[in-house]
């Protein structure tokens, strides 16, 4: 194994949240020639991205100082094939025994996707509780779920993930409960009554998740009356997208430099310089490989990404592996149905405070090559850097999601302003002489019929086909 010194500084929160919970060894145990992984693979070891050893394991040390775990030592594990019973060979098994009990770490994190089997056989072998990635990721998830509807979200992926770990690891599981009467059968053993308990519970939250997914549709329908445009954050975790959420909205979002700080999304009310309101949306932060189970639970969430009027994919390009960390983006977008070439997709660059004159530069360039409509927009959400161009470029874009409009009414028609103020983003009104206002206002395509079905004649403007 090879050893990695860490900033035991570095991913924690700031100020602190709480003492440390348990000393671990971080391990990262990767393939030295890793293949290409193709759309939808998953199988274990075979990463397609183009990160360096160094920093996944640099992420996975991340991961887990964010539920304050005390990581004692990390290292990087260079694999040959990946072994069926214990993922690492016979030799790297026993000399990480042996690190194991020299420091007295009672948890071992595995930075890869290990099977019942193979996490069961480890645990025999270092006398310690050993968490693979997904594993650490759930824990995390469960750590920052603050509201009952994260709360379910996060127990049904757990359920998931522990209903394929129900293995006859211990005797206790193979042990049959007798049926009703002299004539019944042997009963069902211990195991398939856990897995029963288990889907019991998934059918009961997955009812609830129904419920929650009903209110969330019910608040679309209503905001979609009023209606106010949808900006969505999304980006890799600790991109910046809470920190730029604060400085759009001016609120107090918990950010700080951390991994999944955010989990629960929040969305306020942000009234854009040229007059029109958006409601922007706060949400949780991708990573790579992220569980399959955590995409589907927190699917009623992420639908407010699937329905905003425009997506900002936040990125840190100070960090060494912001492309690598893109495609990950893409990939969780892709899953929800968003592809890359949607146009509703707006890059942010953020943290160009945190890179060099230079470095800036090669990033200007990079942008204004290519084509107005993907171009990105540099920013520094700590800094303030940029912001004025990204709110013109967001209040631009929102605009071409809206009909323009301009209706006449009469000065003293105050129920008509009241209205058009309710159904639409009134932008600019100038009265004549003669005592005929003039509105200039945008609507949603779905409202343009509804306001020329009320002032008939005096609408001004093109038809939508």
């Amino acid at each position: 194994m090879e050893p990695r010194r860490q900033d035991r500084s570095a991913d924690r929160p700031s100020p602190p949240t709480g003492s440390a919970t348990a000393r671990c060894v971080v391990l990262g145990p990767y393939l030295r020639n890793p293949e290409p992984r193709s759309a939808g693979a998953t199988a274990p070891g075979h990463e397609a991205d183009t990160r360096s050893p160094e920093a996944r394991l640099d992420e996975a040390t991340g991961l887990a100082r964010a539920i304050d775990l005390d990581v004692v030592e990390s290292g990087i594990v260079l694999l040959g094939a990946v072994r069926p019973s214990t993922y690492l060979g016979k030799g790297k098994v026993e000399e990480i025994a042996g690190l194991v009990k020299s420091t007295e770490a009672s948890l071992v994190v595995m930075d890869c996707a290990l099977s019942p089997v193979q996490q069961r056989n480890l645990e025999k072998a270092w006398n310690a509780k050993v968490v693979d990635r997904t594993g650490l990721i759930l824990e995390i998830f469960g750590r920052r779920a603050a509201t009952r509807e994260g709360t379910l979200q996060v127990e049904l992926a757990h359920l998931t993930y522990q209903k394929s770990r129900l293995v006859r690891s211990w005797t206790h599981l193979e042990r049959q409960r007798g049926g009703f009467g002299f004539l019944g059968g042997p009963g069902e053993t211990q195991l398939e009554t856990d897995r029963r308990i288990i889907q019991d519970r998934i059918r009961r939250i997955e009812h609830d998740l129904d419920t929650v997914k009903r209110t969330r549709a019910l608040h679309r329908t209503s905001r979609k009356r009023v209606p106010y445009p949808i900006v969505a954050l999304v980006g890799y975790t600790n991109a910046g997208k809470s920190t730029l959420f604060n400085r759009l909205t001016r609120s107090g979002v918990l950010a700080t430099d951390m991994l999944f700080a955010t989990l629960d999304p929040t969305l306020r009310a942000v009234d854009l310089p040229d007059g029109p309101r958006v409601i922007l949306s706060d949400t949780v932060g991708f990573v790579s490989d992220l569980p399959t189970m955590l995409v589907a639970a927190f699917r009623a969430t992420l639908e407010e990404v699937i329905e905003a009027d425009l997506i900002l994919h936040v990125r840190d390009v100070s960090h060494g592996d912001t492309q690598a960390q893109s495609k990950d983006v893409d990939t969780v977008l892709a899953e929800l149905g968003i592809p890359p070439e949607d146009p509703r997709l707006l890059e942010v660059w953020n943290k160009i405070d945190n890179v060099s004159a230079e470095e800036r530069e090669r990033l200007e360039n990079l942008a204004s090559r290519r084509p107005p409509e993907k171009r990105p927009q540099l920013v520094s959400a700590t800094t303030g850097q940029g912001l004025d161009a990204l709110i013109r470029d967001i209040s631009e874009r929102v605009a071409k999601t809206r009909v323009p409009l301009t209706v006449t009414l009469d000065a003293a028609d105050g129920a008509g302003f009241g209205w058009l103020h309710r159904h639409g983003d009134v932008l600019e009104t100038s009265t004549s002489e003669d005592g005929v206002t003039t509105v200039q206002l945008r609507v949603h395509p779905s409202r343009e019929g509804q306001v020329r079905a009320k002032f008939g004649d005096r609408v001004q403007g093109t038809e939508t086909p």
